[in-house]
């Protein structure tokens, strides 16, 4: 299998959990370049919050790439705001397959001190 496959099966048992439990998601994807990540509703038909790094509100804040720590850090807290705008305390958090370690774990942890519980 390749990296990709891998990295996909590995997510595949988290969302089926997240299904079960009812609750939103704060879905996180991550490329070379940029991170994206949204917060999409329980039955998993509606984004109700997004943000990345090629959001114009985040690009003023971002210094160098899109592809660091600090990034990642400013994309978590804007995700954040914009899910308290639209009535979202708690969300869990999607992890995607990827490691949670490097720019998911500044995502989150930015996420958390935004007021996002996740």
């Amino acid at each position: 299998m390749d990296k990709k496959t891998t990295r996909m099966r590995r997510s595949k048992r988290p969302r089926i959990k997240i299904r079960e439990l009812g609750v939103h998601r704060l879905c996180v994807h991550r490329t070379p370049r940029h991170i994206y990540a949204q917060v999409i509703a329980p039955d998993g038909g509606k984004t109700l919050a997004s943000a990345s790094t090629l959001d114009p509100e985040v690009r003023k804040e971002i210094v160098a790439t899109g592809g660091n720590v600090e990034a990642a850090k400013v994309v978590g807290r804007v995700v954040a705001q914009r899910a308290k705008i639209a009535g979202v305390d708690s969300a869990a958090f999607d992890r995607s397959g990827f490691r949670f370690h490097g720019r998911i774990k500044a995502l989150a942890d930015a996420a958390r001190e935004a007021g996002l519980r996740c």
